[in-house]
């Protein structure tokens, strides 16, 4: 393993890091380390560096925004791939088509729409994280989700194969899409449409507005923890169990919203992982629902 590391290090430089800390890349600001974490610059150096670590025979992991991820205290064996800056562009293809690259961050893609007076967008200013990772989750609120303004997607897979998948050929569930875990997600074509830009805004402010007053922000959280059950909220769930005051060490539910656990401070991945644990079991035991997690947990 240490020549292959060796050999990696000499050919991408500076984009990849060995033993690098993933906890400045999670909002919960938790997580160990990862054995190599790979930041390609370009297409085509991705391509590459797939292909090396596939000879290697190195496990692979997909790191987004780092909103609504936990990542375990002993962090990740193997190669994190987290997408560049050079991945977050957007430009308009025609009046109400966007192209956006993975990596460009959910409020973004919703003013630029704004700015060019496309609708339908307004919901992703509310949502943290980047396209990529809304795209794999089927991410939404408010009424409105990816699979209503999606056109097609560029992946790339695991052999450093690039393709076109249009939106007929996914199958998208609430929370979630049938994407295989191959595909690393390289950009989406947005579809909205042609409208008042003053009535766009309005309605934007007017989201924004109702997610600040019910949802906390600027604490060290993955966003909704649990997935909404098809009868009632995982909030409501969560506080008609009485669990609305469990803590495990420095890892706390917030007083704003019951489905947002937060890092109070000192917390480890491991405190949220139990908070979590003791809150499905609870609400299980009450309600008689089994909870399914929204966050997605990776590491050891």
């Amino acid at each position: 393993m240490k020549s292959n590391l060796v050999s990696l290090q000499k050919k991408f430089g500076k984009s990849l890091i060995i033993q690098e800390k993933l906890s400045k890349y999670s909002w919960f600001n938790l997580g160990g380390t990862a054995d190599i974490f790979f930041r390609p610059d370009s297409l085509d150096q991705l391509k590459k560096f797939l292909i090396d670590i596939k000879t290697a025979n190195f496990k692979l992991c997909i790191l987004g925004a780092g909103s609504n991820t936990l990542i375990r205290d002993k962090g990740v064996k193997g190669v994190v791939i987290k997408l560049s800056s050079k991945f977050s562009n957007i430009k308009l293809l025609e009046e109400d088509v966007i192209e956006v690259g993975a990596a460009a961050l959910d409020r973004k893609v919703s003013d630029f729409a704004t700015n060019n007076s496309i609708s339908g967008l307004e919901f992703l200013s509310c949502i943290p994280g980047s396209i990529g990772g809304a795209v794999i989750m089927n991410s939404g609120c408010y009424g409105s989700d990816i699979s209503k303004i999606l056109k097609s997607i560029k992946v790339i897979d695991i052999n450093g194969a690039v393709k076109n998948i249009r939106k007929e050929e996914i199958n998208f569930i609430y929370r979630g899409t049938n994407l295989p875990e191959k595909y690393i997600i390289l950009s989406a074509i947005l579809k909205g449409q042609v409208s008042f830009k003053k009535s766009i805004e309005k309605k934007q402010a007017e989201l924004i507005e109702r997610k600040k007053n019910s949802q906390p922000s600027k604490i060290k959280t993955g966003g909704s923890t649990f997935k909404n059950n098809n009868n009632k909220k995982a909030w409501m769930l969560i506080k008609e169990s009485g669990c609305d005051k469990f803590y495990v060490g420095d890892a706390k539910i917030s007083e704003k919203h019951c489905n947002f656990f937060i890092n109070n401070g000192k917390a480890k991945s491991a405190d949220i992982e139990k908070l979590i644990d003791k809150v499905k079991k609870k609400v299980q035991t009450v309600t008689g629902v089994n909870l399914e997690l929204e966050i997605k947990i990776i590491g050891e």
